[in-house]
């Protein structure tokens, strides 16, 4: 049996991000931190049923499913950009790294959302006390966001099919949106200097892991159905990533 995650109180982000690298919050401290409320929540929740195939896994598997978006945030404001494609080095996705891989994008009524900006702006907070001290602050944020559904209706989804890895930014935001009919999809975050880590499930729907990309790396097991055959078996999640100095690129 998964451990439980280890929350933290809504107090002790910062501190407990800066010393450890991790933190989770529960979803109603996510709500306090961003401003977000169920409601919102609720109305961001169709998107997950509503995504295109990842044509882009080089495992051969068809269980992904995914849209992508891009995000300046600066000075507490959220701006969307042009849509591009998403880019990693094979130092970072030994699997999908080096090629740009154009994704759909988000829906417009959601880039439009006052909601979805308070979000990425409240995240984005707790991104420039982590940096606080490195340039200026507060910083400019280069934001993407990637809805996910992971489907293992019938076989095994894998949420990181590239294996344990870090992303190429400085805080990466791991949102649990679901779980339905799955078993597995256990979350392992591991200190990148040396062998410390801790493993847990996250469960409760709009709950958060925070990570500090410089400081630990990360991977999600792969999941199973837990239930009737052919009922629906999958696992979304909401990513977003935040980065200074701009967006990767080639």
């Amino acid at each position: 049996m998964s451990p439980t995650p280890p929350l933290t109180a809504l107090r002790d982000l910062d501190t407990q991000l800066a010393s450890a690298g991790y933190a989770v919050l529960d979803a109603a401290s996510l709500q306090a931190l961003t401003g977000v409320d169920a409601q919102d929540e609720a109305r961001w929740q169709p998107l997950w049923d509503d995504l295109p195939p990842d044509a882009h896994l080089r495992d051969g598997g068809r269980y992904r499913y995914r849209r992508h978006g891009c995000f300046v945030v600066e000075g507490g404001r959220a701006e969307p950009v042009p849509h591009r494609a998403h880019w990693q080095p094979v130092e970072y996705n030994a699997l999908h790294g080096g090629i740009e891989r154009w994704f759909e994008p988000l829906p417009g009524s959601l880039q439009a959302d006052p909601a979805w900006h308070r979000l990425l702006a409240g995240l984005a907070g707790t991104a420039d006390v982590l940096r606080a001290g490195e340039g200026a602050s507060p910083h400019r944020w280069f934001v993407e966001a990637h809805p996910f559904r992971i489907d293992c209706t019938g076989g095994i989804g894998r949420p990181t099919p590239e294996g344990a890895h870090r992303d190429g930014v400085d805080l990466v935001v791991v949102v649990l949106v679901a779980r339905t009919g799955i078993k597995g999809g256990e979350t392992r975050v591991f200190d990148a200097r040396g062998p410390q880590g801790l493993r847990f499930t996250l469960a409760e729907p709009w709950s958060a892991l925070l990570l500090d990309d410089e400081r630990v790396i990360h991977e999600s097991t792969p999941i199973q159905p837990d239930g009737e055959p052919d009922a629906p078996a999958h696992r979304d999640t909401l990513v977003l990533t935040f980065r200074r100095g701009g967006f990767q690129g080639p």
